[in-house]
C-alpha cells in the first residue's frame, strides 16, 4: 500500500496544477497558451542554474570548477 502513496502524490499535484491554471485563465479571462517545454529551463538565471547544477555534482562526489570558454 505504501508503494502506491507516489502514485497518489504525482495525481494530486497534477490535478492541483491544472486547477491553477484553469483559476488564472478564468479570473484573468485569457485563452489557455503553452509555456512550452523548455519552460523551466528558462525560468532560472543562469547563475541559479549553474548553482544547482553544481550542488547535485558535488552530492554525487565530483569536484567541480568552472571556466567560462572564449567565444569563438
Amino acid at each position: 500500500m505504501r508503494a502506491r502513496r507516489g502514485d497518489k502524490r504525482a495525481a494530486v499535484a497534477i490535478a492541483h496544477t491544472m486547477l491553477v491554471a484553469a483559476y488564472h485563465m478564468l479570473s484573468h479571462d485569457e485563452p489557455y497558451h503553452d509555456l512550452g517545454p523548455d519552460h523551466a529551463a528558462r525560468r532560472l538565471s543562469e547563475e541559479s542554474r549553474r548553482r544547482r547544477l553544481i550542488t547535485q555534482l558535488d552530492a554525487l562526489g565530483y569536484d567541480v570548477e568552472l571556466h567560462r570558454r572564449e567565444a569563438a
